[in-house]
């Protein structure tokens, strides 16, 4: 993760009225919850408002989908429509990256993921995303990759299409300008 710096109170303040307005737009996504015990939390621990203004400044859009009660937590996902906007162009992994002799891209999807401070989706968090609404119509997002299919090379991403979600596979270190990657995190 990037050396964090707290945010000013000014862009706290911000982010707090986007988050909430977003999160008011759309009830369906967290049935039951109430945004003063979000923001109670965000409040807490500050560290996890730096990794939310990431996921903002990317083009992310993140907004509540989940408590998990044994942990304590509620989990954030990017919610944009499309894959987010400032985070496309990328590879799989450093690895990836580093393997690439020409025509690399600035970054991967999991490198960028560590210095937000954010988990990348995996294939079961993007298909409980994909009920919440129809994401990545015209894009894709890469998705956390299984160890075996890795180590192959592969990297796997998803999509929206013909009213399913659809898992795809490509080499690790491709890279498209219509494919990012989503993230999640948990406060």
């Amino acid at each position: 993760m990037k050396n964090q710096t707290k945010l000013p109170q000014e862009r706290i303040d911000e982010l707090f009225k986007i988050l909430r307005t977003r999160f008011e737009k759309n009830m369906h996504r967290h049935k039951g919850m109430e945004w003063d015990s979000i923001q109670t939390k965000l409040e807490n621990n500050t560290d996890k408002l730096w990794s939310l203004n990431e996921m903002e400044e990317t083009g992310g859009e993140p907004d509540v989908i989940g408590f998990d009660k044994k942990a304590n937590e509620f989990i954030f996902f990017d919610c944009s429509a499309e894959s987010p906007k400032g985070r496309r162009s990328v590879c799989y992994d450093p690895e990836a990256l580093e393997s690439r002799k020409k025509y690399k891209p600035e970054n991967s999807a999991i490198g960028m993921a560590d210095e937000m401070g954010i988990e990348i989706l995996t294939e079961e968090q993007y298909r409980e995303l994909q009920k919440l609404g129809d994401f990545d119509t015209k894009t894709s997002s890469w998705v956390k990759t299984p160890a075996d299919i890795r180590k192959k090379g592969g990297a796997i991403f998803g999509d929206w299409r013909y009213g399913s979600v659809f898992i795809y596979h490509n080499g690790a270190e491709s890279y498209y300008g219509a494919r990012g990657f989503r993230g999640s995190l948990r406060v």
